[in-house]
């Protein structure tokens, strides 16, 4: 049994309990709005929303704002399978949110938005629509007319109201991260010279209008998400989000974040620092503050919780649903988020899932405890996977590594920004196996019968007498960064397809620091493109496949 020593006056404030309005939460720590794409393609709610949100709940999580709602059926929607809020017939099934939520004494917020420029262009019944017909990655919108801004404001209003008889607690308008509120905002994206246009004052018409109109039917709480700051080389700073909130009224609170379209935003990965908007926020505004931002440890909460009321946290709670309950009870068996922004940012096809945690978007298994033993050869990821599994199920577990420590390929991590953030990992999966009383074994190559999981792929290293590169591989990414210590190389850009643009951005300026090049081209002294890339989650769930592959083999041995 681990003993816990925990800094019970750090944690005071993040487990205090704190108002929203006159609405009282357990504790100061919210599970911030993210993208999931686990509705219904018509925007309803199902069972599995509901036990992926609940799930948190479960764990022990003050407030959960769910993802961005569309609010219209006409061009609102900025992701397939989203959920939505635009008309009556949807309330039945989005009444079981919460239900679901409550019974835990957490609160849950809906989070109202248009997508604007950003919406999709074949989901939706119209074009993408946005104050001026600017570039957004590539789509120019339709300039919205005034006629069609009254129609906006009016589905606000009726989105708020099934929210309020679908028995939310409150709701959170989106006015960050490009989306139509937040366009409005900008003058980069906003170069209108109407009454909605041209100056701050201009600019804050129609988001205040969108205020008024939710707040005239409801009477609990709304807030607004909120860039404190865009990324965007030309986008407002830090002084200008903080003249907003300032400006406008209505509101109970205000949830920072960042950015537009551009990296890093909100979501930063392990290039950036944790809790990267924090200092960013010179002053705590009047208004019942929340920040989210790369906020994955007990540090992080207490950084933020040492000037905010609130702190929000995404893809922590991706990574460990009972974030909250571990936190206060057991940090050290914590599964943490390391950024890596793959499975959760991978949403334009897919639903939301973490390549630490394989049960995310599938809460609702249930698995019957069994009884017995079993042995395992490797202890790289998969086979880590694989142990953390079958204790979890009450199986005996031994693992054999041949080396003298745990982590396999994690351990040969070159990246500097990469193993800092995977090295929590690894300690993770250190306690849990103590937790579990697994018995490990290092330093010896089992030579019996044990489900092997091992690597089942061996990617070819580039050799060392080149000088120009094409590769995606993870591992040879690495190897470009060790290489570039030695000699100038060329790196042909199509390597960092697959990584998201925030990470991108970041592994190319620390390459660019070390002297590589990034060229265009065809021909290469080396080049190996994969389609399905072993990675940290397709390890471990290899490693859970093949043990339940056993357990089915062999389950009259187990019960």
């Amino acid at each position: 049994m681990l003993l816990i020593v925990l800094r019970t006056d750090d944690l005071m404030k993040a487990f205090e309990s704190g108002f929203i309005g006159d609405l009282e939460m357990k504790n100061r720590i919210v599970m911030a709005p993210m993208i999931s794409n686990l509705a219904n393609p018509d925007g309803s709610s199902n069972d599995t929303l509901v036990r992926y949100l609940e799930e948190r709940a479960k764990g022990g999580t003050g407030l959960i704002i769910t993802e961005y709602t569309y609010v219209d059926n006409v061009n609102s929607r900025g992701s397939r399978n989203e959920l939505g809020a635009y008309s009556p017939i949807l309330i039945p099934k989005l009444r079981r949110i919460p239900e679901a939520i409550h019974q835990h004494g957490a609160r849950v917020f809906m989070q109202l938005v248009h997508a604007g420029g950003k919406a999709l262009t074949d989901e939706n019944q119209r074009r993408p629509m946005a104050p001026s017909p600017v570039d957004y990655l590539g789509v120019k919108p339709d300039q919205i007319t005034e006629e069609d801004i009254e129609g906006v404001i009016g589905s606000f209003e009726k989105a708020a109201l099934v929210a309020k008889n679908a028995e939310f607690d409150g709701i959170e308008i989106h006015g960050a991260h490009g989306y139509l509120i937040h366009q409005f905002l900008s003058p980069v994206l906003n170069v209108r010279e109407d009454r909605y246009g041209g100056s701050l004052e201009k600019r804050l018409t129609f988001p205040q209008a969108v205020i008024d109109a939710v707040r005239s039917v409801t009477d609990f709480p709304v807030g607004i998400r909120l860039s404190l700051y865009e990324d965007d080389p030309n986008g407002w700073n830090e002084d200008y989000g903080l003249k907003i909130i300032d400006s406008l009224r209505g509101l109970d609170y205000v949830h920072f974040s960042a950015g537009n379209f551009y990296p890093p935003g909100s979501s930063a990965s392990f290039y950036s620092p944790e809790t990267h908007i924090f200092p960013r926020l010179k002053r705590r505004p009047k208004i019942t503050t929340m920040l989210v931002g790369s906020v994955v440890s007990l540090d992080g909460v207490e950084r933020v919780l040492s000037t905010c009321d609130f702190v929000s946290v995404g893809r922590g709670h991706l990574a460990d649903p009972y974030f909250s309950y571990k936190l206060e009870k057991n940090p050290h068996l914590l599964r943490p988020c390391i950024r890596c922004n793959q499975g959760c940012r991978g949403m334009s096809f897919g639903e939301v899932r973490c390549s630490v945690n394989p049960d995310v978007g599938y809460e609702g298994r249930t698995e019957t405890k069994l009884k017995g033993e079993v042995v395992i050869k490797g202890a790289g990821i998969q086979g880590l996977g694989a142990a953390t599994y079958a204790a979890k199920r009450g199986l005996k577990v031994t693992i054999y590594e041949r080396e003298e420590k745990i982590g396999g390929q994690l351990n040969r991590i070159q990246d500097p920004f990469k193993k800092k953030a995977f090295a929590p990992l690894l300690t993770y999966y250190e306690n849990a196996l103590k937790f579990y009383k697994v018995s490990i074994v290092t330093d010896e190559a089992f030579k019996g019968k044990a489900i092997e999981c091992l690597p089942p792929i061996s990617y070819k290293e580039p050799p060392e007498s080149g000088e120009s590169f094409e590769s995606n591989v993870y591992a040879n990414h690495d190897w470009f960064l060790k290489t570039a210590e030695i000699k100038r190389i060329r790196v042909g850009k199509k390597s960092l397809n697959g990584l998201d643009r925030g990470r991108k951005l970041g592994y190319v300026s620390l390459a660019q620091s070390k002297g590589i090049e990034f060229v265009d081209g065809d021909e290469f002294d080396f080049s190996l493109m994969v389609r399905d890339q072993y990675d940290i989650m397709k390890a471990i769930n290899l490693g859970i496949g093949k043990m339940k592959q056993f357990i089915a083999e062999s389950e009259n041995d187990f019960v």
